[in-house]
This record gives C-alpha cells, structure tokens and sequence, in this order.
C-alpha cells in the first residue's frame, strides 16, 4: 500500500513534466535519444540491484523530497521546463534515499547519470553552446578543405565555395553528437573501469571527438559538393553522412575505453 500510494502521488504531483517530456522525445529530433538512454537507465538500475548494506534514511530522504516538491511548484510558477524536470529526478533520488538510504544511490550513479542526460538542454542554455560549437566546426571545416585544395572562404558559420554555400546551422554544430558520445563514455567507463579519473577522462574525450567529428563531416560535405554534387549539401545525402561518421566516433571511444581498462588492470 505504501509503494501505490507512492506511486499514485508521484504521477500526480510529476504528470506535467512527464508527459512533455515523452512529447519532446518523440516530436524533438534534438530530444530523441532520451528514447533509448531512458529504458537503458532502466534496465541498468535492474541490473545493478540493490546492495546487500541498504540502510533506510527517512530523514535526508524526505528532506530530499521536500526540496523536490518545493522545486516543481516554483517552476510550475515560472513555467520552466528543464527545472520542472529535475525536480522530478530529485524527487525520485529523495523515494530512493527515503527507502533505501544513499548509498544505494550512490550505487545507481550511472542509471542517474543516464537519466539527467535524456533532459532535454533548454533553449537558452542550447542557443549558447551551439553558437561557438558552430563556429569552432565551421573554422576546422574550412581549414580542412583548404588544406585540399578546394577555394574557400568562412564568414562566420558560412563557408562560401565557388558556387556553392554551406551554411553550418544549430542542427549541424554537433551538440547532438556530443550528448550521444558523452552517453556512451558514461556507458563504458561505468561498465568497464573502477577508477573515476579514468571515467572522467573517458567521457571528457567524447569532447574532443565530437568536435573532430563535426569538423570532418562539413569537411566530407563541402568536398563533395565541390568536387561531385551540390546536392550532398541538403536533404536525405546530408543526414546519411552524419550518421555514418558516427561510426568512427564510436570505435575511438571504444578503443580508448579497452585500451584504459588494460591500463587500470
């Protein structure tokens, strides 16, 4: 009875955030990867289990709570999302805590990792990041295709070929990538490596990488526009290439993360 009445509470108190964060992960294409990280975080609190030390805290747990709930009306009130959100996580870390005590939250960190990343960034903070996210991939771009030998000229995010122009919008500044590779650093340093600088290390090159990623594939873009097609610069073409450079992205996180467990072992 005690769990239902949890239960029932929570959905009604969180129904808000809940239910738009489920439309923005099926409607947001800058949202959607809250689809797989969400029932992955699922499955890995499962898979984890419970310690065999849990001690209750009702204390510290229901003060967690309090400070969860406090939370969600204040954003109710100014009606921001990205709070209105974390005041649901909070509140769920506070039942956990409150049940099982925090060391079994501690115990869960990588599920709980997993979960704050499927939070969508908010527009305000987004529009921040990308900005010089777009830039620093469109002046690597450029440098790129000069040291080709294709004629070019930046101009902020916008690289001018000779009759063409490739304008390096928000969706293409790589803060997608980014989310999606520091996911997977969080995932293989919490399933492979004990240590936590390593981890920190592992998930702060998905950094780099991503940005070298984006690079290469305004890079891969321009080089084909100039020398094949104008058309590999918008539609179907456009996107099949970013996702095919996921492909390296993922090998070189991969293959640091085996070559760091070795090193730890």
């Amino acid at each position: 009875m005690a769990w239902l009445a949890a239960a029932v509470g929570f959905v009604m108190l969180f129904w808000q955030p809940l239910a738009t964060l489920g439309r923005d992960w099926w409607t947001d294409p800058e949202s959607t990867h809250g689809l797989l990280l969400f029932p992955l975080a699922l499955y890995l609190a499962w898979r984890a289990g419970l310690r065999v030390d849990v001690a209750a805290q009702p204390g510290p747990g229901a003060a967690l709570l309090v400070a969860a709930v406090g939370l969600r009306w204040l954003s109710g009130l100014a009606a921001e999302l990205f709070t209105l959100r974390l005041s649901m996580l909070a509140a769920l870390a506070g039942l956990v805590v409150f049940t099982w005590g925090a060391r079994q939250l501690r115990h869960w960190w990588l599920p709980a990792s997993l979960l704050v990343l499927s939070i969508p960034i908010p527009a305000v903070l987004l529009g921040s990041l990308a900005l010089p996210l777009q830039l620093e991939a469109s002046r690597l771009g450029a440098w790129l295709l000069a040291a080709r030998q294709v004629p070019v000229q930046l101009a902020g995010n916008v690289i001018q070929l000779p009759g063409h122009s490739l304008f390096v919008t928000e969706a293409c500044s790589g803060l997608r990538s980014l989310t999606a590779l520091i996911a997977l650093g969080l995932l293989l340093g919490g399933l492979g490596l004990r240590t936590v600088w390593l981890r920190v290390l592992l998930v702060a090159t998905a950094i780099p990488v991503a940005l070298t990623l984006n690079a290469c594939r305004i890079f891969g873009t321009g080089f084909l526009v100039y020398f094949v097609d104008g058309r590999f610069g918008d539609g179907f073409l456009h996107v099949t290439q970013g996702w095919a450079l996921f492909v390296p992205a993922f090998v070189i996180l991969a293959t640091l993360a085996r070559g760091l467990e070795r090193l730890e072992r």
